[in-house]
């Protein structure tokens, strides 16, 4: 077993160019899931591109997953929720989704946050920040979560990558089951669909420990 690409639509974009673009990228090999990931986005603008790209998504058997908005999760026939707030907020979401929905949480800052996290039943930890400025390289922190996570918790989780292809390979060392990338791919000198194939080339060199029951 390998970790696997998770990928992060970019924060603004021009809808019919990037559905050219994510249709390139889900050509290029395997792609857990797509996080349609809009935070300044207005809600028609968001129900729009979701209307447009979760069956994209998911004619490539990917995971179409939404940030922070159940509703528009739940019209466009969205496989999940990518949650980013407090242990409220997340613990109303849960309530309300059905139990055939994803439920990843992101955001934590401190491994106290992340279990209590867990504990609550979430799908996946994703760690890494999106609305910070990206660097080439994967944020040590990020890094340093992954890996601790990785080690001791049986719940999946998801590491963010830098801007660089470079940045997969440090990433899956950290023996995560996904590598989250966004700019590494969109803008990636020779298109989206040689990253997605560069990315798994590297992901496949890396073999995920099984947890004994």
């Amino acid at each position: 077993m390998h970790p696997r690409l998770y990928l992060i639509t970019p924060p603004e974009f021009e809808l019919e160019e990037f559905a050219g673009k994510l249709e390139e990228a889900l050509a290029g090999g395997d792609v857990a899931s797509v996080l349609i990931s809009m935070p300044n986005a207005p809600e028609g603008v968001l129900q729009k591109a979701a209307k447009r790209l979760v069956p994209l998504i998911q004619a490539a058997d990917s995971a179409a997953l939404i940030e922070n908005d159940t509703q528009i999760m739940g019209r466009s026939g969205a496989d999940g929720l990518h949650f980013i707030g407090d242990d409220q907020g997340l613990e109303e979401v849960m309530s309300t989704l059905r139990d055939d929905k994803i439920i990843g949480h992101g955001g934590v800052k401190t491994r106290h946050a992340a279990m209590v996290v867990a504990s609550m039943g979430v799908d996946y930890m994703f760690f890494g920040l999106t609305n910070l400025e990206q660097t080439p390289e994967a944020h040590p922190k990020t890094l340093e979560f992954g890996s601790w996570w990785a080690e001791v918790f049986e719940t999946p989780c998801v590491v963010l990558g830098g801007t660089s292809m470079e940045s997969v390979e440090a990433c899956a060392q950290t023996k995560a089951e996904f590598v989250a990338l966004r700019e590494a791919i969109w803008d990636h000198p020779e298109g989206p669909r040689v990253a997605v194939q560069q990315a798994n080339a590297i992901l496949a060199q890396i073999e995920l420990p099984e947890f004994e029951d």
